[in-house]
């Protein structure tokens, strides 16, 4: 008979150990785009906030930046890639279409007996992949979960199109998940949602790889959605917005994040503005901000953090986090 779960008092509590980044060398600026397109850096700071973008080059892969981020994300964690349990990889521009990307990163930190997914919920991810890892962990099924959002968008941009060519950018963000946290705080509830009637706004198809998108709806649907699951989330875990912290919004475009914070009332020296320097990276986009965060001073242990996305599908996703509290 399988086991059955542990009692809800006596199940782990599970918490952000440690946090990693890492982004190709390659960095592509405003000017950069200027020369070759019908656009100017003023303009594409106005609209969209963004200054510059990293590109893999044609003989780099996903996997090492992606490896990289999780291997800086467990040594920020003080824990050893053999305990891994779980490595979970959100992506929606994996290396090959099969197989996965998980399998290359694990084997490249050496998480040698981890179980390995891939999972693509766009922009949403790797909201999705820390939600599945908490679970892993309050359940007792695991012990240490990586979860990696890594894209490698550039693969799929139309570099002629200049409504979409300067919005993208690629990077890999990871965090260790683990037990520890305080009852009551660590990883709380997280909120979902989706609209495949809107599929058509934001989508790629197989056959033509390229990102095709619908500026103003996609703008419009995304604001709404991300306030509406971040006052959701915040009622599931009985927070007021006043308690938070930090707020990580998927960082598609600097708008987006200022109409979310001021929809929700956070100040802007409480949210994440690093879409500047890295554009919009789809499923790495929170856990770059993550890492940045960390790195500027913004999180310290315990601190409390929102975090919402919206992307293709339609899917939006929030949840909360008390930062590295054990």
């Amino acid at each position: 008979m399988p086991a059955s779960p542990p009692p809800a008092d006596a199940r782990p509590t599970p918490t952000i150990l440690g946090v990693g980044a890492a982004v190709p060398d390659q960095l592509i600026t405003n000017a950069d785009l200027e020369a070759r397109l019908d656009t100017s850096d003023e303009w594409i700071v106005r609209r969209t906030g963004i200054r510059e973008r990293r590109h893999l080059r044609e003989t780099e892969t996903l996997a090492q930046i992606a490896a990289a981020a999780c291997s800086d994300a467990i040594l920020d964690a003080g824990c050893n890639a053999a305990g891994v349990d779980h490595v979970i990889i959100a992506t929606i521009t994996p290396d090959r279409l099969t197989p996965g990307l998980a399998p290359a990163v694990a084997a490249r930190v050496g998480a040698q007996r981890a179980g390995v997914v891939d999972i693509n919920a766009a922009c949403c991810g790797f909201l999705y992949g820390l939600d599945q890892a908490a679970a892993l962990i309050e359940s007792g099924r695991a012990e240490q979960v990586l979860v990696c959002g890594a894209e490698a968008l550039s693969r799929i941009t139309d570099h002629d199109d200049r409504a979409t060519a300067v919005l993208f950018g690629d990077g890999a963000g990871a965090v260790l998940v683990g037990p520890g946290a305080p009852a009551g705080r660590g990883i709380g509830s997280f909120v979902f949602g989706y609209d495949d009637t809107l599929a058509d706004t934001l989508y790629a198809e197989r056959e033509t790889p390229l990102l095709r998108m619908a500026g103003q709806q996609v703008y419009r649907h995304a604001v709404h959605r991300m306030t509406e699951a971040a006052q959701e989330v915040l009622a599931r875990n009985r927070v007021g917005v006043e308690q938070v912290d930090y707020l990580v919004a998927h960082q598609a475009n600097a708008r987006i994040v200022t109409a979310v914070a001021d929809a929700l009332g956070v100040a802007h020296e409480k949210v994440s503005f690093n879409v500047e320097w890295t554009a919009n990276t789809s499923a790495a986009s929170i856990p770059l901000a993550l890492a940045a965060a960390e790195r500027d001073g913004h999180l310290k242990p315990g601190a409390l953090v929102g975090m919402v996305a919206f992307g293709a599908g339609f899917v939006w996703a929030a949840g909360l986090a008390s930062w590295k509290d054990r």
